[in-house]
């Protein structure tokens, strides 16, 4: 484990190797799995104010589960609100390009209807942040999932560790300096392993 200010974080997002492919697995992230995409209060007030710039790039399910359900959902079990799921477990905002799934709000953002690119939790994806509020720090974690197997051959054959694929992401999360920070700590702990 690295702490780098107050975040503390998984060797794994060092040590494990990930490039997504979609060619592979078409998205399945946006349609496989129990709960929505975590959304942060934030970006829950961008959707709803941004909510009708970014409706026609959804599809009429979609749409008419927002209606439904409303644009963010309280999951009790995980205890965190997210993107609403439709029965087959795709969610709201999901819609689908040459047969790849892609997000309506990343969509819109590409249109500059919207400022948020799409939640901060899909992006980071496969890192998952746990806030650890009470305890003064948070934790970024690598979440293996077999959907993403294709992925994992991927990063090895490139040799791209999970924290340097999510490089964008997690500058838009904590900023340029916290991840030369990370990306500094990384290449200390492997020289010292191989030295």
């Amino acid at each position: 484990m690295l702490m780098i200010r107050d975040i503390l974080v998984s060797d794994d997002l060092l040590d494990q190797e990930f490039m997504c492919n979609l060619d592979a697995c078409k998205g399945a992230c946006c349609w496989e799995g129990d709960y929505g995409a975590p959304l942060s209060e934030e970006e829950i007030q961008t959707i709803t104010n941004d909510y009708e710039a970014i409706a026609p790039f959804l599809t009429e399910k979609g749409k008419s589960l927002i209606n439904e359900k409303g644009l963010a959902v309280f999951y009790p079990e995980p205890k965190f609100t997210g993107t609403p799921l439709q029965e087959s477990g795709a969610c709201a905002f999901m819609t689908w390009e040459n047969g790849i799934a892609q997000c309506g709000i990343e969509q819109a953002y590409k249109a500059k209807k919207t400022t948020l690119k799409k939640p901060i939790s899909c992006h980071l994806y496969p890192i998952r942040i746990t806030e650890e509020k009470e305890l003064g720090f948070s934790a970024m974690n690598y979440d293996k999932w077999d959907i993403c197997e294709k992925a994992c051959e991927k990063g090895k054959k490139h040799q791209i560790p999970v924290y340097q694929f999510a490089k964008e992401a997690i500058i838009r999360r904590y900023g340029v300096e916290f991840y030369e920070e990370l990306d500094a700590a990384a290449n200390h702990t492997k020289e010292s392993r191989y030295s």
